[in-house]
């Protein structure tokens, strides 16, 4: 159709357009009124201006896929005049600034945004977070962040996603979740976590998921398990719940008499828990203990001192008459060499 670039593929009766690997580095600004669906990837587009959409009306699009290009840029409002945006997809694409106002103010309708493998600039994720926590995402269902290399989470990153159903945080490098809070996500039905970095998950973590009423599956599947005496409450949580998938594929990476070893099949007797393994409270100990070891080695100086004060007080005395007589023997040599005709008596006399 004479509305559509040659660069793209439009179907009016699947109401889609596709403008694949065209060497697009801008949205076409003369997109049929029709479409609902649009593909525009592998492209060099860099940026999203402010109202990149708003010059043609598009009143139908629900679905924008925006994958696979060079995109590093997006402004705000440049999602702003899609009234019937319900998916994003951005994956793959090296971003590197995501405007808090991207979609607005008013709020969006939005129930999908995928960003696999688009936050390698981990500058990145505050402005994503800025834009989460707005609220203008408050319809957003699935949130997938996977690929991305992410080694902490912002703390109240998800706390303004009431609607949030699908969360995947799947093959990253995550090493803990202890300032990530699920509360308030009420309808979370999935929560993917495999192939992170995970080493165990304490029970303030535990007591979240239990918290939550819909929440029914959760990986952990890839993620290397510290099979130590601080994996009890996991291992026992694990033995209880049906929330986690593939339970029983779950070993342990550490140390190395445990590798490979089933959580669900550890026991109290398969970990050695006779001596406390939370550093702060080892660290506190041995500060106790080097303490207590100072004050006594003070206390022995201090009674030695005390029973040779006879003894030292003579010394003092012995040091102190050396230091005179020296003294004595530089200032007889300063009045010789200090008086002209005592210099001459000194010489005849060496002589």
């Amino acid at each position: 159709p004479g509305s559509c670039l040659a660069l793209c593929v439009c179907s009016e009766p699947a109401k889609t357009v596709k403008c694949v690997n065209g060497n697009l580095s801008a949205v076409p600004p003369d997109l049929p009124p029709y479409v609902r669906t649009l593909f525009i990837t592998g492209n060099p587009l860099a940026r999203l201006p402010p109202g990149a959409f708003s010059s043609q009306r598009l009143p139908d699009l629900g679905a924008l896929n925006l994958s696979g290009n060079h995109l590093h840029t997006v402004e705000g409002d440049a999602f702003a005049a899609l009234p019937a945006l319900r998916q994003l997809d951005l994956s793959g694409n090296p971003l590197a600034s995501l405007s808090p106002r991207a979609f607005g103010e008013a709020g969006s309708p939005l129930e999908e945004l995928a960003l696999r493998g688009s936050l390698r600039n981990h500058s990145i994720l505050h402005n994503l977070t800025a834009t989460l926590q707005s609220g203008v995402l408050r319809n957003l269902s699935r949130l997938e962040l996977a690929d991305n290399g992410l080694l902490l989470l912002p703390a109240g990153m998800f706390s303004a996603l009431p609607a949030l159903r699908q969360l995947d945080l799947s093959n990253n490098s995550l090493v803990g979740l202890r300032n990530v809070s699920f509360q308030g996500l009420g309808q979370l039905q999935s929560l993917n976590l495999s192939g992170n970095s995970l080493s165990v998950l304490r029970n303030g973590t535990l007591a979240q998921f239990r918290s939550l009423p819909a929440l029914r599956r959760i990986g952990l599947a890839r993620n290397t398990w510290v099979c130590d005496c601080g994996i009890e409450d996991l291992v026992a949580w694990l033995k209880e719940s049906d929330q986690v998938e593939g339970k029983e594929a779950l070993t342990c990476a550490y140390p190395d008499k445990m590798l490979g070893k089933a959580l669900l099949k550890i026991s109290s007797s398969d970990l050695d828990c006779s001596v406390p393994v939370d550093l702060p409270s080892q660290l506190q100990t041995s500060y106790v203990f080097l303490g207590i070891v100072l004050a006594l080695i003070g206390a022995i100086f201090l009674l030695v001192l005390y029973l040779n004060r006879k003894g030292i007080k003579k010394w003092m005395h012995n040091i102190r008459d050396a230091c005179r007589d020296h003294m004595e023997g530089y200032h007889y040599r300063y009045e010789i060499n200090a008086d002209p005709r005592l210099t001459n008596l000194s010489s005849n006399s060496d002589v």
